[in-house]
């Protein structure tokens, strides 16, 4: 039963924007791509881009790693 609290919790997490809610893995899934292009660009800036052999797999882990951290820090424990 301890393995289902999260499911019995009355409302879902979510923020108000411009008078509407949102769920919260749409804000911190906008975070992820924010932070993948940010890092992407200090990358290019830096030279660092051209080093990588798995640009698409590493851009796309950057901003899972980033989502999963504002959602960590914000919802967790």
């Amino acid at each position: 039963m301890s393995l289902l609290g999260g499911c019995m919790s009355r409302e879902a997490p979510s923020f108000p924007i411009v008078g509407a809610y949102f769920p919260a893995w749409m804000v911190c899934a906008l975070f992820g791509v924010a932070t993948a292009i940010g890092l992407r660009t200090a990358f290019i800036f830096t030279n660092l881009d051209r080093l990588l052999s798995l640009r698409l797999f590493t851009y796309v882990s950057l901003g899972v790693l980033g989502a999963l951290a504002l959602w960590v820090g914000v919802f967790g424990p």
